[in-house]
């Protein structure tokens, strides 16, 4: 029946100088979310785009559509020739798939192409008379229908359809530049990474991992998470996988157990910013949220958000766990999220943490680690970096986990 599928972009489409780049943007990011899909085609016309199915499941491109920042939403439609019988016998037979049961409905038009002979109020009535007078049990209500059967008319072509499918929303990926993640196994930086994408924000991703005193399964985790980001991105999405193990040993040697998380977060972001601008990017995202934990106090993220120039995101500051939690569900992270193998900020959280860390005191500290500036470089230099899609092999993890601490 539906040989097409209707894409419509989010507010920010509608007017501004940006229009044509953020179309062309969202164009090329719908071609390339449905390159899987061999026998589709996808065109843009009017201030919208069209994928062609040819022959393709619609229910599996509508699986994959509904991820992709920048639709505010989308239909299935029927194409049909811009003539009167045709239009009319398309809207009849797109009725026909609802249920015999007694509703009412209603027809808008919409004449794009203004040189068709009937305008849209004719329309109205021509169309809705036909299917009327084909459908016994059927009314029509024009303030709130069960159905409302919409028609667009074209100078080739005609689409029909009534179901309307919320999209992501947001902005196309990648339209408001690239910014670096910080990703932890746990359930919030995911969530952020996947809040900054909205924004229209490319993203690479930033893991520390600790080996021996992490596993491989918490490694494999986080490539799971990633995985899952990617598929918003609709393209490869980089994982770099920094070695931590010889700076956090070296900040637990320092006797200063009440510091080590505000230590370790510090040299993470400078770790951090150094990728982000050898891989061009202009920002640093974190998954803080404003008091959840002793590193996510005010006065903790003002000492350690002082260890880099990047401006630093954090799309979470003002939602509490559940929200976060609510967001990770429907993303599809948050199963991932709590398998039980522990990141390295959770493995070495001290009993009582600072809640307000002193600049002053954190900077003598240290300016007392042996080598730490060598130790960042190492990291740095070691950096594994990985191109990730939603199609990799998984890494067959399974359980129940804790929390994460960035």
């Amino acid at each position: 029946m539906f040989d097409r599928v209707l894409l419509r972009f989010g507010e920010y489409m509608v007017k501004g100088k940006n229009r044509g780049r953020f179309e062309a943007q969202m164009l090329r990011h719908v071609q390339a979310s449905l390159r899987s899909f061999g026998r589709l085609t996808v065109t843009k016309t009017y201030g919208r785009i069209y994928v062609a199915l040819n022959g393709e499941c619609y229910e599996a491109v509508a699986e994959r559509l509904k991820d992709l920042f920048g639709i505010s939403s989308f239909s299935p439609v029927k194409r049909v020739e811009s003539e009167l019988e045709a239009i009319r016998e398309g809207a009849l037979q797109v009725m026909r798939l609802f249920p015999d049961a007694e509703r009412t409905f209603k027809v808008s038009v919409r004449r794009v192409w203004k040189g068709f002979p009937h305008d849209s109020q004719e329309m109205n009535h021509l169309v809705g008379s036909h299917v009327l007078r084909a459908t016994p049990g059927l009314k029509v209500d024009v303030r709130r229908p069960d159905v409302e059967l919409r028609v667009e008319i074209h100078p080739k072509d005609t689409y029909i359809y009534s179901d309307v499918v919320p999209g992501a929303g947001g902005f196309p990926y990648g339209t408001n530049g690239k910014a670096v993640l910080l990703l932890s196994g746990g359930i919030d930086s995911p969530v952020a990474g996947w809040a900054a994408m909205r924004k229209g924000l490319e993203i690479e991703a930033v893991h520390f991992y600790s080996y021996p005193f992490t596993s491989e399964q918490a490694k494999d985790k986080v490539v799971e998470l990633a995985k899952r980001l990617s598929r918003f991105a609709g393209r490869p999405l980089k994982l770099h996988l920094v070695h931590f193990t010889d700076i956090q040993t070296s900040f637990a040697q320092a006797k200063q157990d009440r510091l080590i998380i505000t230590l370790m977060r510090r040299s993470m972001l400078r770790i951090a910013e150094r990728i982000a601008l050898r891989e061009g990017a202009l920002a640093i995202v974190t998954g803080d949220s404003l008091g959840q934990v002793a590193s996510q106090t005010l006065g903790s993220m003002n000492v350690i958000g002082r260890t880099v120039d990047l401006p630093l995101l954090r799309p979470l500051v003002m939602m509490d766990k559940q929200e976060i939690i609510a967001l990770a569900d429907r993303i599809g992270t948050y199963e991932t999220s709590i398998l039980p193998y522990e990141d390295c900020c959770t493995l070495f959280v001290p009993q009582s943490p600072t809640t307000n860390p002193n600049l002053r005191v954190i900077e003598t500290v240290e300016s007392h680690i042996p080598g730490l500036g060598e130790m960042v470089e190492r990291a740095i230099a070691g950096t594994e970096t990985l191109k990730l899609t939603p199609e990799d092999a998984g890494a067959g993890l399974t359980g129940a986990g804790k929390d994460e601490w960035f």
